[in-house]
């Protein structure tokens, strides 16, 4: 299962940027570890899909139909912690961003980064007479601690739906049984 910890802390705990440019997200850990999982939870999809894992060594495994141009990792041995870089950003990239490392058989997550990629970003009011700069516009917001058990936190409903499935999946041979034992009743009615 996965559970969150504050025993990883992400920074910033959100990004708004434009199409094309290049983020950075920081996740700092408090733990031993083998190395770091990077996932992204997609809304539209929703699902988590593995993007990338690196060692301590600093090999990179990439998850199905991740490319290796667009997402790579850097240890930052000094801060102990990790850092994500993603660059060519497109809107389909928005997501929560989530660094994991695996310790006693449980996925610990980190505290998440929100990333959302437009292709036009809207002006603050104060600049709407100032010309339009080229250069890359990335807003970050200083990171606090983040709970992630809100009533509609993935991490809260994703294991309930899991158990309900685990349930239903559960009822299927004592359904299957019960209509045997319907059907041979039937029979044996039918017989006489």
């Amino acid at each position: 299962g996965f559970y969150t910890a504050l025993l990883l802390t992400q920074t910033p705990e959100h990004i708004l940027t434009q199409t094309d440019n290049k983020i950075k997200m920081l996740c700092k850990l408090k733990k031993e570890h083998s190395g770091v999982y990077w996932y992204r939870w997609s809304p539209e999809r929703q699902h988590f899909e593995f993007l990338v894992f690196s060692n301590t060594m600093g090999k990179a495994t990439y998850g199905t139909n991740v490319s290796q141009d667009k997402f790579s990792v850097q240890e930052e041995r000094t801060l102990s912690s990790y850092s994500l870089h993603i660059s060519h950003l497109h809107p389909s990239d928005s997501g929560t961003y989530y660094c994991s490392v695996s310790q006693s058989f449980q996925l610990l997550l980190g505290t998440g980064t929100q990333l959302r990629v437009a292709d036009a970003l809207p002006l603050p009011p104060e600049t709407t007479q100032t010309p339009v700069s080229k250069k890359p516009l990335t807003w970050t917001t200083k990171s606090k601690p983040a709970s992630r058990t809100g009533p509609c936190s993935p991490l809260v409903w994703i294991p309930l739906a899991i158990g309900i499935l685990l349930l239903l999946l559960g009822l299927v041979p004592a359904a299957h049984r019960l209509h045997r034992l319907r059907r041979r009743l039937w029979l044996r009615m039918h017989r006489q």
